[in-house]
């Protein structure tokens, strides 16, 4: 509480300006703040998937948005590649203040609304300290397990009757928010703890648990639309779908997902999820992670045949026929089809001079689908575990000014509209491309997340 305190007075600076802006009468909403060492100078607001506000930093770092007629509800922020999730009200005055080098910790509220998201940041945090919990509770046998689960979700909904007693005008949506955030994350590690105790306890099989092991489950829906979009639900229901297919008889899978693992999971989702929009969200999540999964990302036609037959988005469907195309394209044992590619300089090169005698690694990105942060951490570890392998990093649909930090800026590059490669990157999602020195490609469509492309490297460099 004394670093709320003492933000708060750090803030006051800010939310004068607000106060001074508007009538005691207005029904406007004001969500703003100062950002620390900033990453860009905006800040995007979202409610759900949609664009509700840009706003830009000014004199100091310091931001202001607006809402006329704002919803009640999460909504969530992004600066940089970051983002945090908040609760609104009408006639709100949140302003936060956060630093980037401590995203999530720096976080502090102040104004109208503030404490209902502070809280909201506690549950975060608290969800982000238990992973080094779960860690050796997974290993415990199930009834030990549950004990421990028990007192955990006795603390929680304390922590929840606490809060409400103090904060009675709080609406019965918050609340049931508050109580999401609180209690979700525990749901998900009940439903995730047949995999990870066989992970952990380097068992071969899952073990027979007791139906009241899932009692939870009577009290919870996999249907709320509005909500699933935040973590706590979101990867509630995730591990929920994927322990019920488990359930069915499958065997424990770490690697990649059997085929038919994949069709009994989206019957599972078919099943379970009623909104059709999650459940179209879910489908085309499901069939191109598992894709993506595959050392080769070689597509599997029972599944995506699965996949066409339940889901009922066009869009989706169209976008999962091009990937479908672009992984029929450049095949292992192939020569390296000849495709121009820009530097940052706007200078013009020719895939084949830059890869000649060279193995090399060609990764096509695309920020809607994977962070420039994630993509030099990973390029870093895997340039330095094989120093020998000649590692290009090529932004789809880029320009001069699409630098990712942390990278060697010789190895950044982008294609522009004419360039031939984009006759195999028609979806615009990630793909990696390994080629030997003489030219030829070992594998088609890697997937720069997968287990096994360490594997895939360490042969294209023998």
């Amino acid at each position: 509480m004394l670093k709320y305190l003492f933000y708060f007075i750090i803030l006051f600076a800010v939310t004068t300006f607000v106060s001074c802006d508007a009538t005691s009468k207005s029904t406007a909403t004001y969500f703003g703040g100062k950002i620390i060492n900033p990453k860009s100078n905006f800040v995007v607001l979202y409610s759900m998937d949609k664009v509700i506000d840009t706003m830009y930093l000014g004199k100091d770092n310091k931001f202001i948005g607006k809402l006329n007629n704002a919803n009640e509800g999460l909504y969530y922020f992004k600066h940089g590649d970051e983002n945090q999730y908040i609760y609104l009200e009408p006639q709100d005055s949140l302003m936060l203040r956060l630093n980037t080098w401590d995203f999530d910790e720096s976080i502090v509220f102040a104004g109208k609304g503030a404490e209902r998201n502070n809280i909201l940041i506690d549950c975060f945090l608290e969800e982000e300290k238990d992973n080094k919990m779960f860690y050796l509770l997974n290993k415990l046998e199930p009834n030990e397990f549950h004990v421990k689960i028990d007192s955990l979700i006795s603390l929680k909904k304390q922590t929840y009757q606490e809060y409400i007693l103090n904060h009675p005008d709080e609406t019965d949506g918050f609340n049931h928010v508050l109580k999401v955030a609180l209690t979700f994350p525990i749901y998900a590690r009940v439903e995730r703890y047949p995999i990870a105790h066989v992970k952990y306890s380097n068992k071969t099989d899952f073990h027979n648990v007791d139906p009241s092991f899932y009692n939870h489950r009577k009290m919870v829906s996999t249907s709320n639309d509005s909500l699933m979009y935040y973590p706590p639900y979101s990867i509630y229901v995730r591990n929920f779908l994927y322990n019920t297919t488990y359930s069915l008889g499958h065997k424990p899978m770490t690697n990649e997902y059997s085929s038919d693992f994949t069709i009994d999971l989206l019957k599972t989702i078919d099943n379970n999820i009623k909104s059709e929009a999650s459940k179209n969200a879910f489908l085309k999540q499901t069939v191109i992670g598992h894709f993506f999964k595959k050392s080769s990302c070689a597509a599997n036609k029972d599944a995506f045949n699965a996949y066409f037959d339940t889901s009922t988005s066009k869009k989706d469907k169209d976008h999962v026929r091009q990937l479908l195309l672009d992984s029929k394209a450049l095949h292992k044992g192939q020569k390296i089809t000849d495709f121009i590619i820009n530097d940052l300089n706007n200078g013009i090169h020719s895939i084949k001079d830059l890869t000649k005698n060279k193995d090399s690694f060609l990764f096509f990105w695309n920020p809607e689908y994977v962070s420039p942060t994630y993509i030099a951490s990973r390029i870093n570890y895997l340039s330095q575990k094989f120093p020998d392998i000649q590692f290009l990093q090529i932004k789809i649909d880029g320009n001069s000014t699409d630098r990712i930090h942390k990278l060697d800026i010789k190895t950044q590059f982008f294609i522009t509209p004419k360039s031939e490669a984009n006759n195999f990157l028609t979806s615009k999602m990630p793909r990696s491309i390994l080629i030997n020195k003489k030219g030829i490609i070992t594998n088609g469509f890697a997937s720069i997340t997968s287990k096994k492309l360490s594997s895939e490297l360490k042969n294209l460099s023998k």
